[in-house]
C-alpha cells in the first residue's frame, strides 16, 4: 500500500503525466510526444486511415524538418507499402505542397509534423483526394483503430516507395503563375526562415515576384513558431529586423507551411484573420467560413453576402465550406481562414496575372501575397492596408501543461458559478454581457470586448483568445487573463 505522502503522490502525478502526454486524435490529426508515438500506434493510425478514408489507391507521405520526423514519415511509408499501397515519399516539404501535389495525382497524404508545438511532441496530419480529412473521416478512422490490421494487402507489398522531388516547386508555381513575376517588385522582403519546412521556397519565391529576399533566423535546431500565439521575444526580434535592415514587410510560417506569418514594415504582425479578410475580399468572395475565435470585422467590413462562423479547427471550416459550395453550386464563391492565418480557397478564383484553382486545404501563401501585392498596387503601405481594416483586433496564447479534463472542469466552473466568473472579470474591470458554449466558454462583454476560454483538442493546454478595440487594449486583456490563469491554475 502506499503512503499518504509518498507513493499516492507519485501514483497521481503518474496518472495526471499520463493524461499530458498520451497521444491524441482531433482537429489537427494524431498528436503526442516522441516517445509515445510508437511505430505499433503509429501503423495502427495509418492502417485505420487507409481502410476508413479515400485514397485513390496511393499514399504520398511528407515531413517538417524537426527530428523525429525522417522516422516518423519511415514508419507511414512501411506501413502504407505493407498494406499494398503505391508508396511515394516527398521528403521534406510543406504540407499544402504535400496536399497540393497528392490531390493533383488522385492520392491520399500523410504529413509527419507536429505543426507549431515543441520538438519533442511530433504528429501526423492525414489528407484524402479531395483534401483535408472532415469530422465524419475523423470518426472513421478512430472507429477503426485497432480493426485494420492485415485487413488491406489483398495482393502482397507494393512496389517500392518513389520519389517525388517537386512538389514544393509545384506548391510556389502556382503563386508565380497568378500574381505575376512584378508583383512584389521593388519590395526588400524579410524572410524569417528558422526551422520551417517551407523556408527555402519562400525565398525563392520572394524573387521569382521581383521583390529582395533577405533571409533573418534560419535555424539548425526545431523552432516552435505559433502563428497565433507569436511570443514577445520573437515579436521584438521581428521588429529589431524590420529596422535594422529597412524592410518592406517580413514573411514566415509555422513549421510544416501551412500557416503564415507576416509583418508590415515596422515589424509589427499583422493578425491572421485580418490577413484571412484582406484576403477572402480582394479575391471576391461571396460566402466565407471561419471559427468563433476570428474577429469580428468580417462581419463589419460589409462586403460579403454570408459568413458562417464555426467552431476552432479547420476541418470544422472546411465542412462548412463544402456545405456552402454544394448549396450555391458551381458559381459560389465560397473561402474559409482561421485566426491562425491558414487561408482555404474554394473556387476558382483570379490573382493579378492569372488563374487560381481551389485548394482545400490550410495555406500560408495565399493570405501573405494578396495583401502584400494588393498594398503595392495600390501605393501604400502594408500597414495602411491592414488600418484601413474594422478596428477589431484579437490576440491569443495559452498555459501549457494542463490537462484537457482539467481545463475542461475550469472552463465549466467560470461558465456555471457566477461568482467565479464575476472573479474572473474583476481582472479587467469589465461587467458580463452575454456568453456562448459552441466551442469552450465565449464572453461578451458590457464593452463589446470578448473573452474565450477553450481546451485544446490535441495538447495539454487552455487557450486564452480575446478580442477589443485596439491592439494594445487586446494586449492588456490577453496579459491580465493569463495572469488569473496561472494563478489559478498553477
Amino acid at each position: 500500500m502506499s503512503s499518504p505522502d509518498g507513493g499516492g503522490r507519485r501514483s497521481a502525478a503518474r496518472i495526471e503525466e499520463t493524461k499530458l502526454t498520451a497521444p491524441k486524435f482531433g482537429t489537427s490529426g494524431l498528436r503526442g510526444l516522441v516517445t509515445e508515438l510508437t511505430p505499433d500506434l503509429v501503423s495502427d493510425h495509418v492502417r485505420a486511415f487507409l481502410a476508413s478514408c479515400p485514397t485513390g489507391g496511393a499514399l504520398w507521405v511528407g515531413r517538417d524538418l524537426r527530428p523525429s520526423s525522417p522516422a516518423l514519415a519511415q514508419v507511414v511509408l512501411e506501413t502504407a507499402r505493407a498494406e499494398g499501397f503505391e508508396t511515394v515519399d516527398c521528403g521534406a516539404v510543406p504540407t499544402p505542397a504535400l496536399a497540393l501535389a497528392a490531390m493533383g495525382a488522385g492520392a491520399a497524404a500523410v504529413m509527419a509534423t507536429g505543426s507549431h508545438i515543441p520538438a519533442d511532441r511530433n504528429g501526423l496530419k492525414f489528407y484524402t483526394p479531395h483534401g483535408e480529412i472532415d469530422k465524419a473521416q475523423e470518426a472513421a478512422i478512430v472507429a477503426s483503430l485497432g480493426r485494420a490490421s492485415g485487413s488491406l494487402a489483398r495482393f502482397g507489398p507494393g512496389a517500392p516507395t518513389r520519389r517525388h522531388e517537386t512538389a514544393g516547386a509545384e506548391w510556389t508555381a502556382r503563386y508565380v503563375r497568378s500574381f505575376g513575376a512584378r508583383a512584389l517588385r521593388g519590395l526588400r522582403l524579410g524572410v524569417w526562415s528558422h526551422s520551417a519546412a517551407s523556408r527555402d521556397l519562400v525565398l525563392d519565391l520572394v524573387a521569382s515576384l521581383g521583390a529582395e529576399p533577405v533571409e533573418l533566423g534560419r535555424s539548425a535546431a526545431f523552432v516552435p513558431v505559433d502563428t497565433e500565439a507569436v511570443s514577445a521575444e520573437a515579436r521584438a526580434q521581428l521588429r529589431i529586423w524590420a529596422s535594422e535592415r529597412r524592410l518592406d514587410a517580413i514573411l514566415s510560417t509555422d513549421g510544416d507551411g501551412d500557416r503564415p506569418l507576416l509583418t508590415d514594415g515596422a515589424g509589427e504582425v499583422v493578425p491572421g484573420d485580418v490577413l484571412g479578410q484582406i484576403t477572402a475580399a480582394r479575391l471576391g468572395a461571396e460566402t466565407v467560413a471561419t471559427p468563433i475565435n476570428s474577429n469580428t470585422g468580417v462581419e463589419a467590413i460589409g462586403v460579403f453576402g454570408h459568413v458562417i462562423r464555426t467552431r476552432i479547427g479547420s476541418p470544422y471550416v472546411i465542412a462548412a465550406m463544402e456545405a456552402a459550395l454544394k448549396s450555391g453550386g458551381a458559381e459560389a464563391r465560397v473561402v474559409g481562414y482561421e485566426a491562425n492565418g491558414g487561408f482555404v480557397l474554394g473556387f476558382a478564383a483570379h490573382g493579378p496575372a492569372g488563374p487560381l484553382a481551389p485548394l482545400m486545404t490550410r495555406d500560408s501563401l495565399l493570405p501573405m501575397l494578396t495583401p502584400l501585392a494588393a498594398a503595392h498596387r495600390a501605393g501604400v503601405s502594408l500597414a495602411e492596408l491592414a488600418a484601413s481594416q474594422p478596428a477589431r483586433f484579437t490576440a491569443a496564447d495559452r498555459l501549457e501543461h494542463v490537462a484537457t479534463e482539467r481545463a475542461q472542469a475550469f472552463i465549466a466552473g467560470l461558465a456555471e458559478d457566477s461568482s467565479r466568473r464575476a472573479a474572473f472579470l474583476a481582472r479587467f474591470g469589465e461587467s458580463f454581457a452575454s456568453e456562448g458554449r459552441a466551442d469552450g466558454l465565449r464572453l461578451t462583454l458590457a464593452s463589446g470586448r470578448i473573452l474565450h476560454l477553450r481546451a485544446s483538442g490535441n495538447a495539454p493546454e487552455l487557450r486564452l483568445y480575446v478580442e477589443a478595440e485596439s491592439a494594445g487594449r487586446a494586449a492588456q486583456m490577453l496579459s491580465a487573463g493569463l495572469g488569473f490563469l496561472r494563478e489559478t491554475l498553477g
